[in-house]
């Protein structure tokens, strides 16, 4: 059977920085011809400069200016030749002023990124292992991905969960030379500290710890000679540890720096360090840049600088603590980030303090997970007390009307960063000029009104529904049991918006990975059935697919249905959280609905391709035939037709209970050999419950007496729904995998189904998703699916990246 196209990382960030290009927020160009000291112009306004990490402020000092200069009109623009052959006459000077900065010699790169690629391949030996912290940075992740090739075990721990920590080293430890913890000393989006004095304790309990850090954000602004919070706290480099600091963002030039206290360890990585042979070597003017801001570095001067900056830091902390801002992290660094939860709020925030003469960042996904958006803002020696003061004050004003705007509360942002937050949880749900009907269970609702919104799809008709309420209710295994939560919008004369179904069931975090993590996270399910699982809110269910969600698209209403549906699940949500709420299955390329999603802190991800059969209209194997392609006659005639003698075909709504227990072992046959769609595996139940349900039927294939693998049990099958007389759904398959290959045996459930469907007079075939290219083959018309994800925390699907290795 075909695997399923897994989503596409690169698609779902480019649908989120794309909206916010939209909004004109990010990808934007300054127009200054010449920078003033904190102020910055674009789109023809000058505004007070709050997103730079130049936090001293150095890229605009004069000596370090003239510095650049000299050495341009001295050495050219570039010395374009690598540095394992010759350094251009600059370098020698500045090697030495940073080891004279940190009491040992050093390694300069091109630039932090670049920096990583060279020493992290070079440092990780083949036995040993890594860890990263779930926000180090991205060049950092990047880095280690390379390690993968080489078979090194690459894992992740949430942020700074030193318990977490912990344990995955002693589950390492037996099998690892060394165990590499990479973390940033200070993190660039929310401004906290890596736990430095609970990091060394660590790696003296455990001897084969060592700490690789990045500390480009707190250099210069705090420590000795400028030399960042790592060394601020360590004073001394451990001989364990390797510090890559930076020579841009504070420093006010450009280039890295690495610090290894380890001689041999420093020359190997010297040698050959990947970008460090095959790179060229940094501009003269930058080199010369860094030697007259390493000459302030060496300087009391410095301290001066870091005393001027600290006064802003504090004052801007200390007006902040005195609103209700929600302030993400309370701390000394210079990094501070303010949570607006949605895209949308975050626009419009971002948007007024523009018009207010404030430029500032906004933390997007996947920086930070969708839903914890906000404003990052910087302060450098650059921005004034006053401005400052303003910016706070501005602040305060505007942060209630953008959540007014938008349709939210302090309280639900507060929620969504875990933040304490007085009051209600639960906010009370406008209608306006709409109506909404919430029901739990389908018996509430009526039915002739919803099979006319939802009917004739999937499992989900009103008898459907009723269905499966009682398969996935009282059940033992906690993962079998399923809340139904139902959503019907009217306008004020009754006519119906929107419909749809949620439920909220226990998912497996790896469902849509690749197959090969599902791998890896099964083998840890064998000693914790639930590992790696969560509840998830989902539109639909996990045995209904399609199209769950009705919306009249022509109303003047059906933005405002769309909402009220949207704040109804989180007031839901609020009542039983969930780590992920999902908008599911949506087949049509909608630009309005897609914006809408996006700035209320929903992701397009793509999901496997749905398959059908409309418009049944031949009445016999001729006529089937004649619709199919000439590729597809000759895949029927080859693989399908040439095998159908050879078996016996039974449809029975009826069976007996050791046949049910058959059938229920081919289903786990396929679930078991095919992780591309992974899920918990249905109650033994369910089938039982097929079985005496009058709308389902169940497809059998036995070897007729004279094929030598012939016996009283089928070999595959095939639980079909009957919708009506609209909608046939082949939903659940099952096969004897060591015969399948041989005969085909799921290509001949495919085609016997389609033969019951136009013999039993039905329009439709609802095939589902996944084995979109085996579908096609027997006629199937394949679409494009997708849906909108919304995660409370990008752990999990950052964790399963660093799975995919070997």
């Amino acid at each position: 059977m075909a695997k399923i196209n897994h989503n596409n990382f690169l698609d779902t960030v480019n649908e989120v920085i794309g909206n916010a290009k939209k909004q004109q927020i990010v990808h934007l160009y300054a127009e200054d011809k010449r920078f003033e000291k904190g102020i910055i112009t674009v789109n023809g306004s000058k505004l007070f400069h709050f997103g730079t990490t130049s936090y001293l402020g150095l890229d605009q000092d004069e000596r370090l200016k003239q510095a650049a200069i000299e050495a341009i009109n001295n050495y050219g623009t570039q010395f374009p030749l690598s540095k394992t052959y010759i350094s251009h006459p600059l370098y020698a000077e500045l090697e030495s002023k940073i080891q004279e900065l940190y009491g040992i010699p050093a390694i300069i790169t091109k630039n932090s990124t670049l920096g990583h690629m060279a020493v992290i391949p070079s440092a990780v030996n083949d036995k040993d292992a890594v860890i990263l912290d779930h926000q180090v940075h991205w060049s950092v992740q990047n880095a280690a991905q390379m390690l993968r090739l080489r078979g090194v075990s690459v894992q992740m721990i949430r942020h700074n969960n030193m318990d977490m920590l912990e344990s995955r080293i002693k589950s390492l430890y037996d099998s690892s030379e060394r165990i590499w913890y990479m973390a940033d000393g200070v993190y660039s989006m929310f401004g906290d500290f890596a736990p430095l004095e609970e990091l060394k304790y660590l790696s003296e309990k455990y001897p084969k710890l060592h700490l690789y850090f990045d500390d480009v954000h707190g250099m210069s602004w705090c420590g000795k000679n400028g030399m960042g919070y790592v060394m601020s706290v360590y004073k001394d480099l451990p001989e364990n540890c390797l510090l890559l600091a930076t020579l841009s963002k504070s420093f006010g030039a450009s280039g890295g720096v690495l610090i290894c206290k380890n001689n041999k360890l420093r020359n190997k990585i010297k040698n050959f360090g990947g970008p460090l042979t095959f790179s060229a070597q940094l501009e003269p003017a930058s080199v010369a840049a860094a030697i007259a801001s390493a000459n302030i570095h060496l300087s009391q001067e410095i301290y001066e600088l870091q005393e001027d900056l600290q006064l802003r830091t504090q004052h801007f902390s200390s007006l902040l603590s005195k609103t209700d801002l929600p302030v993400i992290h309370n701390n000394s660094s210079p990094v501070f980030y303010i949570g607006t939860g949605l895209p949308i709020t975050g626009y419009n925030f971002v948007k007024r303090l523009f018009k207010e003469g404030f430029f500032v960042n906004l933390g997007l996904f996947p920086a930070v997970p969708v839903t914890n958006t906000g404003v990052r803002i910087t302060i450098s020696r650059n921005n004034q007390l006053k401005e400052i003061g303003e910016l706070v004050k501005v602040m305060n004003h505007h942060f209630s009307k953008a959540i007014e705007d938008t349709n939210t509360t302090n309280t639900n942002i507060r929620k969504l960063f875990r933040l304490k937050s007085e009051g209600t949880t639960i906010e009370a749900i406008n209608t306006g000029s709409l109506n909404m009907i919430y029901e739990t269970s389908i018996q509430k609702l009526d039915k002739s009104i919803w099979n006319r919104l939802m009917g004739q799809r999937s499992v989900f008709d009103w008898l459907g529904m009723e269905f499966l309420e009682k398969a996935f209710s009282y059940n033992n295994e906690k993962e079998h049991n399923w809340e139904f939560h139902y959503i019907l919008v009217t306008n004020s004369d009754n006519k119906p918006i929107l419909a749809t179904f949620f439920t909220r069931a226990l998912w497996k975090e790896d469902m849509l990975a690749p197959e090969s993590v599902s791998i890896q996270v099964e083998e840890k399910r064998k000693n914790n059935a639930y590992y790696m699982s969560n509840y998830v809110l989902s539109m639909g269910s996990l045995l209904t697919e399609g199209k769950h969600f009705y919306l009249d698209s022509t109303s003047l209403y059906a933005r405002e249905a769309v909402l009220l549906m949207l704040k109804k699940i989180h007031v839901i949500d609020n009542v039983k959280s969930s780590e992920m709420i999902v908008l599911r299955d949506f087949f049509e390329k909608d630009d309005k609905l897609t914006d809408l999603f996006h700035g209320q802190g929903f992701v397009k991800i793509k999901m496997p391709d749905a398959a059908y059969i409309n418009n049944i209209q031949w009445n016999s194997e001729a006529e089937y035939l004649n619709s199919l392609s000439s590729r597809s006659k000759r895949h029927f005639k080859n693989d399908i037709k040439k095998y159908e003698g050879l078996f016996d075909i039974k449809w029975q709504n009826i069976c007996k209970k050791e046949t049910l227990g058959i059938i229920y072992q081919l289903y786990l046959n396929v679930k078991h050999n095919n992780l591309g769609l992974n899920t918990f595996a249905y109650p033994q139940s369910l089938f039982k419950n097929m079985n005496e349900d009058k709308n389902w039927e169940f497809l059998l294939l036995y070897f007729k007496s004279h094929v030598s693998h012939a016996s009283e049990v089928p070999v595959g099958m095939m639980c079909c729904y009957k919708n009506s007389n609209h909608t046939f759904v082949p939903v659940v398959v099952g096969i004897d995998y060591e015969l399948s290959r041989t005969y085909n045996i799921y290509r001949q459930l495919l085609y016997q189904t389609i033969k019951r469907a136009w013999e039993s007079k039905f329009e439709t075939i609802d095939f589902g998703l996944t084995a979109a290219f085996e579908k096609r083959k027997v006629g199937a018309t394949v679409f494009s699916n997708h849906a909108f994800v919304q995660a409370k925390d990008n752990y999990f699907m950052d964790y399963m990246t660093t799975l995919q290795q070997r």
